[in-house]
């Protein structure tokens, strides 16, 4: 069962700073760090426009797995999962290439949020996992403009629009299809320091 909205985005239930519950003027207020998966993935689903639910399995056996939230006074107004990219039709690329798989944001966050909380995301990922050479994302073309990359200084790459998109079998010959948006999606792309160098399809 998921949690009411209030209770998902209060960070510390039992000790809530003076004052918390005000409305943060600016991105430059929030505090951004890593979080536990389950708390990522309940915030996500209260403010993903596209793709609500995350497949658990995939982010816990992924050894690059990471999980972000943006608070302030101690309540979260964003979250974001990112991991090795999971399926295998989508790209190749060795180990060095980490994708934001979701990113969620409050519809009471101020503006400039994303590009904010993706600056400082970006900065942490390179210390935590200093082999990964470039981050990689997609935006569905059905509901976004892929804003949130151009602000943040990605670049789009390529095109995709894939009927098996996601597709991976069960492991008894047959093939299941995760839950992911369908249609034509745009790979963004943010290449770090320079280490060894993957290859994309």
């Amino acid at each position: 069962m998921i949690p009411s909205g209030d209770s998902i985005r209060v960070v510390h239930p039992l000790f809530q700073t003076e004052g918390g519950g005000s409305i943060p003027t600016s991105p430059l207020q929030f505090h951004v760090g890593e979080i536990h998966v389950t708390t990522a993935m309940a915030l996500n689903f209260l403010w993903h426009s596209r793709l609500p639910n995350v497949v658990r399995g995939n982010i816990d056996r992924n050894k690059h797995a990471i999980c972000f939230g943006a608070e302030f006074q101690d309540r979260w107004y964003a979250a974001a999962i990112w991991s090795s990219p999971v399926a295998g039709n989508r790209l190749s690329c060795d180990g060095y290439w980490l994708e934001l798989r979701r990113f969620a944001i409050a519809t009471d966050a101020p503006k400039n949020t994303a590009s904010r909380v993706m600056a400082i995301m970006t900065k942490l990922i390179k210390k935590r996992f200093p082999e990964i050479v470039r981050l990689i994302s997609y935006h569905d073309t059905d509901v976004h403009l892929g804003t949130i990359y151009k602000a943040s200084g990605w670049k789009a790459t390529k095109t995709v629009s894939d009927s098996n998109w996601g597709v991976r079998s069960s492991g008894h010959g047959r093939k299941r299809a995760p839950p992911v948006a369908t249609g034509i999606k745009v790979r963004w792309e943010y290449p770090l320091d320079s280490a060894p160098v993957a290859r994309a399809k």
